[in-house]
């Protein structure tokens, strides 16, 4: 995978013809995925599967690096908003096109994918890319230009250039974080609720005690190297000074909320969609500083007292350490003891609890951890219906996503309101 963390700002230089020409790589693990029926059938019936064609035709007429990076920009902020659209209600649903898409042992039409369903995105991002990846140019691409528009398409097909507070008197700003589907290799089927939240809340309002909240949201990928790059605090810095809540989300156990309230500072391994692990302390900028533990600020008593819908939400305080000077890992249940070192968070050890490090370690750098409510909220994990091993979707599937996305906006307002009436 070619990812360097290299900024996408407008005043970025474009490199020079004399830059040293590169090639073209192979596809990642993530991408090779693609050729499943099921990714395909997803794109299929959700309508995207005219994405990566449609970027790989306009490359295929770009005469420069520069409109390439022009055309990769604007199809992937095309693609964040056509997703965002689809959730929300606005545009179609599925393709529009009229063939018949068989079903398994006969023929016959199948119905297009509920609107509130993440996996479109994600499937659609991934074919782009792996055309950017692939593309050979007759003008020639170094690595470091097919880095920068691989970088430029993930972040605009992300959300993350999108982030848009507008003006105005008494307009709270909260922020909330999804992530892609992840675990693809044990059922290719899978949606991340985080994500489908992300998509269902972008750029919504939700009513709270002080008044309207304006929700942006922006979605990661599950991949150890892009954390590394920075791509968590090059996001979330430009924002944390200028929002009033923030909070991360992942999936995370069968039948319940966690609103974790400690995050630690330790990889464990466990592989990422390119199916690489990383077992090391986090790694941040300023290690001699780093803290082996942070901790949510988010208003989580009032969260677990208020009813916000069918599945419970609980305080989790569990965590997993190497108490000071001992050698052995120790699970704690009430938080960590003094002068411990980290191995697991409330969150455990993957990515999720890596995003709560990094972002509740970053409000606490910028000096706002008295100012700042954020922290990280684990959904239920999204379960298919009794019996169903094969279909992509079903009724029960539906019905679980749409719950989860409506009680972590419901678990949102309540921590604006426990925050902001004060």
């Amino acid at each position: 995978m070619v990812f360097l963390g290299l900024a996408l700002t407008a005043g970025l230089a474009s490199p020079t013809a004399a830059t040293a020409a590169g090639t073209a790589s192979s596809p990642t693990v993530e991408e090779q995925r693609l050729d499943k029926a099921v990714p395909q059938e997803i794109l299929r019936r959700s309508g995207f599967d005219d994405v990566a064609p449609r970027l790989a035709r306009d490359l295929g007429a770009a005469g420069s690096y520069a409109e390439a990076r022009r055309i990769v920009v604007r199809e992937g902020s095309a693609l964040w908003r056509r997703a965002v659209d689809r959730v929300q209600g606005r545009g179609p649903a599925e393709s529009r096109r009229r063939e018949a898409l068989p079903q398994k042992g006969g023929g016959g039409r199948r119905e297009g994918l509920s609107r509130d369903d993440d996996r479109p995105l994600y499937w659609a991002r991934l074919g782009m890319t792996r055309e950017v990846r692939t593309w050979e140019p007759e003008f020639g691409l170094s690595d470091r230009q097919r880095a920068l528009l691989l970088d430029g398409l993930e972040r605009t097909s992300r959300g993350q250039t999108e982030v848009r507070y507008p003006g105005g008197r008494g307009l709270r700003r909260i922020l909330v974080t999804g992530f892609d589907p992840f675990t693809l290799d044990r059922d290719i089927r899978i949606s991340n609720p985080s994500g489908a939240t992300a998509l269902a809340l972008d750029g919504t309002v939700i009513r709270t005690a002080d008044g309207p909240a304006r929700v942006e949201t922006v979605v990661f990928p599950v991949r150890w190297q892009d954390f590394t790059g920075g791509t968590v605090e090059r996001t979330l810095r430009p924002y944390l000074r200028k929002v009033d809540l923030f909070t991360t989300v992942s999936q995370g156990r069968v039948g319940r909320f966690d609103v974790e309230r400690t995050n630690g500072a330790w990889r464990g391994g466990f592989p990422d969609n390119d199916n690489i692990g990383r077992t090391e302390t986090v790694p941040v900028d300023d290690p001699a500083s780093q803290p082996q533990w942070t901790t949510t600020t988010l208003p989580y008593k009032a969260i677990v007292a208020a009813d916000t819908g069918r599945f419970p939400v609980y305080d989790h305080t569990e965590v997993t350490e190497i108490p000071a000077g001992g050698t052995t890992e120790v699970v704690r249940p009430d938080g960590p003891t003094a002068g411990s070192t980290a191995r697991a968070g409330g969150g455990g050890n993957y990515l999720s609890n890596e995003i709560a490090y990094r972002a509740t370690l970053l409000r606490d750098r910028l000096g706002l951890h008295d100012s700042l409510p954020g922290g990280h909220v684990h959904t239920p994990v999204l379960q298919f219906g009794s019996g169903n091993t094969t279909e992509i979707t079903d009724p029960d599937f539906v019905r679980n996503r749409l719950d989860i996305v409506a009680q972590v906006r419901a678990i949102i307002t309540v921590a604006a309101d426990a925050t902001f009436r004060k």
